[in-house]
Order: C-alpha cells, then sequence, then structure tokens
C-alpha cells in the first residue's frame, strides 16, 4: 500500500482531483489518501496558506498529489507552489508536452520535456523596494543547482531514450547569471557523450518552438524562462488543460496540474480534469506502478476518440465527473 498526500486546491482544485482519485483508484493500485488543505481554504482555517502539517505529510508520504492553489497577484501571501518547492527542496520541474491523439492542436509530432530548475533564480524571493518608486528583485544562480538540473535533465534524457538536451539561457545578456548557469550545464553535458547538446538563447527558443518544435527532445533551464516556456510548450499540444506537471526532489515528490485554480467556474462541475489526471500518470509511474499509469493513458485516448464524455474546453458538454467516469469505466473493463 502507499501513502499519498492529496491537497485538493482552490477553486476547480477539489473538483478535478476527486476525479484524479476516483480514476486512478478504478485501476485498483492501493493508495491510502492522507488529505490536508493549502492555500486560500487553508488561510481561512488555519491563519497561513501552507500550514506546517502540510510540508509535515508530505515529508512523511514522500508523495503528493496537489490540485492548483491561488496566487494572489501584487500582494497577499506568497506563492503555495513556490513556497512548497523551496521548503521540500523540490529542485527539478517536470512538465512534458506532447501531442494526445483527439486534442486538438495546429502542431503534430510535438514531445517535448520541459526540465526547469525550481529552487532559485529570481523565484528565490529575494526583492525589495528602493524608495516609494522603484523594486529590485535580484536574480540567485548558483553552480550546485546548475549541475544539479543539468544531471536531472540528462539521467532523464537517458532513462526515456530521449537524444538530445537543449540548454536555455539569455547569457548574452546577464553574462554572469546565465553565464554560470551555461557554464555548468555544459560541464555535465561533457560526461553524457551519447546524448547530444545544443544551447538556445531564450526568445530565440520561444521562435523556434512556434516554427518547428518537432526538432526539440529536451529543454534545460532557469526557473523564470522555464516557467514561461512550459506554458508556450503545453499551447503547442493543446493547451493547459492537457499539461501534467511533477516537482521532484531527493526525498519528495509533488505532481500537479500546471493550470491555476480557475474560480470563475469553481463548483460548476465543467472543468477538464485531465491535466491532474495525467499529473496522476506520473505519480504512477515514479511510485512504479507501470501497468496502472498505462491503464489511464489509454482510457484517455479511447474517451477523447469516442468524443461523447469531453468537457466543453474540449469541445464537449460533459460534466467534469462524467468525463471521470467515463474514463474508469474504460479502465474497468479492461482490468
Amino acid at each position: 500500500m502507499y501513502k499519498v498526500t492529496l491537497i485538493p486546491g482552490d477553486g476547480i482544485g477539489p473538483e478535478i482531483t476527486a476525479a484524479a482519485r476516483q480514476v486512478i483508484e478504478a485501476t485498483g493500485v492501493n493508495i491510502r489518501w492522507e488529505v490536508v488543505e493549502a492555500g486560500a481554504a487553508a488561510l481561512d482555517r488555519y491563519g497561513k496558506p501552507l500550514p506546517d502539517h502540510v510540508l509535515d505529510a508530505i515529508r512523511r508520504n514522500k508523495v503528493a498529489l496537489k490540485g492548483p492553489v491561488t496566487t494572489p497577484v501584487g500582494q497577499g501571501f506568497r506563492s503555495v507552489n513556490v513556497t512548497l518547492r523551496q521548503e521540500l527542496d523540490l529542485f527539478a520541474n517536470l512538465r512534458p508536452a506532447r501531442n494526445i491523439p483527439n486534442v486538438p492542436s495546429r502542431y503534430q509530432g510535438v514531445d517535448l520535456l520541459v526540465v526547469r530548475e525550481n529552487t532559485e533564480d529570481l523565484y528565490a524571493g529575494v526583492e525589495h523596494r528602493v524608495g516609494k518608486d522603484a523594486a529590485e528583485s535580484i536574480k540567485i544562480i548558483t553552480r550546485e543547482a546548475s549541475r544539479r538540473i543539468a544531471r536531472f535533465a540528462f539521467e532523464t534524457a537517458r532513462r526515456q531514450g530521449r537524444k538530445k538536451v537543449t540548454a536555455v539561457h539569455k547569457a548574452n545578456i546577464m553574462k554572469l547569471s546565465d553565464g554560470l548557469f551555461l557554464e555548468s550545464v555544459r560541464s555535465v553535458a561533457e560526461t553524457y557523450p551519447d546524448i547530444a547538446y545544443e544551447e538556445m538563447i531564450v526568445d530565440a527558443m520561444c521562435m523556434k518552438l512556434v516554427q518547428e518544435p518537432e526538432n526539440y527532445d529536451v529543454l534545460v533551464l532557469p526557473n523564470l524562462y522555464g516557467d514561461i516556456v512550459s506554458d508556450l510548450c503545453a499551447g503547442l499540444v493543446g493547451g493547459l488543460g492537457v499539461a501534467p506537471g511533477a516537482n521532484i526532489g531527493l526525498d519528495c515528490a509533488v505532481f500537479e496540474a500546471v493550470h491555476g485554480s480557475a474560480p470563475q467556474i469553481a463548483g460548476q462541475n465543467i472543468a477538464n480534469p485531465l491535466a491532474v489526471i495525467l499529473s496522476g500518470v506520473m505519480m504512477l509511474r515514479h511510485l512504479g506502478e507501470q501497468q496502472c499509469a498505462a491503464l489511464i493513458e489509454e482510457a484517455v485516448r479511447e474517451v477523447l476518440a469516442e468524443g461523447r464524455h469531453l468537457t466543453a474546453d474540449l469541445g464537449g458538454s460533459a460534466t467534469t465527473g462524467q468525463m471521470a467516469e467515463a474514463i474508469s469505466r474504460r479502465i474497468y473493463d479492461k482490468r
């Protein structure tokens, strides 16, 4: 039996994580869920958006599935996502972007893996006001973190049978910080002669991804660029509604949908649950449950192909629950 921390989240989070839980349990995998609150709901109940007991639960169980949480813009509490990653040293953010049959996209042949450094860069949150009319943020890049994420990218590429790693940077302008990142990745790349290596300036990378995404395989990036580019990559394959993600450290891993909490449609049972369901697939593979993960992927493909139980963003009229039920029934039929 596995013990997994479940964080329902805010907005549509409780609806889509319930759908993911139903689908995962349909595989027969033996999971005991420990449900804890984080985000706006936790702030109301405990006075802080990320209570200590949430971190303790993840440390204890080693694995978590998380719904989206609200992050106030320009004010309010600090991002729960960023705090989770830093407190638990979840240094690698892994975001696959691949075409899924019957999910509308202008592109075909996309199979990218974005590997984003998750703990430093501008997201370290070191910033302050300079008088009343200016503010300053400090960008932190270290050799240790850069080499660590580079090794993770190359090891993941090798394990998945991928052929190329592209380091994405802006070292032509930020010669010291991004220069150190690039220097660190190069030193790691030299120890993986079986994997092709190249470098790309981040703005050119964005253009190339729009022009010819099929030419890229694994991208390794500092935190901020990784956040932006991973959303761009999601757009290539159908949007954030089908974009799973994982935050992985040496001791713990948190799996989550890339999209936000969408409070405008919360409680209406119309949100697309695929992103968190596919994050659950990543979680099952992390746990070594390859057969259960494959069952879900096959069932998702079949429901998409059938087209009868899709949410509105996928061209249908099904509810969140109806889509989850359709996927679950397919899984039961295969067991």
